[in-house]
């Protein structure tokens, strides 16, 4: 995931427990404000079971039907117009983010929500999905973009001023905040108010404690150091609950079918995640007005849906979040 995600799991350790090699090898920034409705949340507890794998054959095709700009649109502007000739879009990302951007063993094709994004603005400039892939880190992230290796990076790239400061941002086009793991047979808890009395886990050296404290000051707060070791304490019933960023808890779900779930909605400080460009370029307009087109035309929520979704149990698609001017 990122910088604040990573801040938010394990500042002292840096560990990506965000994403490890589990759900994201890049992301987040400072927290902002609590979200507005108008953000990246699921809504609603899970109601169908969790599939765990990404249904291959329906992403792809919703790839291949992807809208193409026509040339004028292209030749409007300086970013789309180097990348249309150069005939690939080089992309940083990573290939090991569960939902976001993981890579088949099978086909060896990398596919999530990150992923299909870069896919799917790649055929908007150039008539097919053709994407150079560099695998980056929160560490990488702003060079490959300030020295030219990459066009954009798709990483669950959290938008912060301090990130501004070295390159451009498009978006944001998903919103993470703290959500509730449990286990697939708890009934109990239906939202972040059932965690009074409760055993609540979270990761050791993050804002997990002080969010709890915060929102259900009544729970039981116990600390763990990483991911795997919070979902083992769940399973095995030693703790009623995990709080982190809903991100993990999403991934948690796709990586552990019929043992937890997701339940309530995603509360506390939000983070929103943005496509990084380059500094000063005209990058940004292009991709926001792309954006806007597939949000406006059902094809974000549909990549939602069989990229995450479908994959975790959570039925209803949230609200795509509103896009920087």
């Amino acid at each position: 995931m990122a910088t604040s995600t990573i801040r938010r799991f394990s500042r002292a350790a840096a560990a990506l427990a965000v994403s490890g090699a589990l759900l994201f090898a890049a992301a987040c920034g400072a927290q902002a404000p609590s979200s507005s409705s108008n953000s990246s949340k699921a809504t609603d507890s899970p109601t169908v079971k969790a599939s765990g794998a990404i249904d291959a054959s329906a992403y792809d095709k919703l790839i291949d039907a992807g809208e193409v700009a026509d040339d004028a649109t292209i030749k409007a502007n300086q970013w789309a117009s180097a990348v249309k000739k150069a005939g690939v879009l080089k992309v940083g990302g990573t290939k090991t983010s569960q939902l976001f951007s993981l890579q088949s063993p099978d086909d060896n094709k990398v596919r999530g929500f990150d992923a299909g994004l870069s896919q799917l603005l790649a055929r908007y400039i150039l008539g097919k999905a053709n994407t150079e892939l560099s695998v980056v880190d929160s560490s990488t992230r702003e060079t490959v973009l300030t020295n030219g290796t990459v066009d954009a990076v798709f990483a669950t790239y959290s938008i912060t001023d301090e990130r501004k400061q070295k390159i451009d941002f498009a978006g944001p086009y998903y919103v993470s905040q703290q959500g509730i793991l449990v286990a697939e047979d708890n009934n109990d808890i239906k939202s972040v108010k059932d965690l009074s009395g409760k055993k609540v886990g979270v990761q050791a050296g993050s804002t997990g404690p002080e969010i709890v404290k915060k929102e259900a000051p009544d729970a039981t707060v116990q600390e763990f150091q990483t991911d795997s070791e919070l979902v083992q304490a769940l399973t095995q019933g030693r703790i009623d609950a995990y709080v982190v960023d809903q991100t993990l808890v999403l991934g948690d779900v796709s990586k552990n079918p019929g043992k937890v779930k997701s339940v309530g909605d995603p509360f506390g400080p939000s983070d929103p995640y943005g496509i990084g460009l380059p500094k000063d370029s005209d990058a940004a307009d292009f991709v926001n007005a792309w954006l806007k087109k597939i949000e406006k035309d059902g094809t974000w929520a549909k990549l939602w849906k069989i990229s995450i979704g479908d994959r975790t149990g959570v039925t209803k698609t949230p609200e795509a979040p509103a896009i920087e001017q």
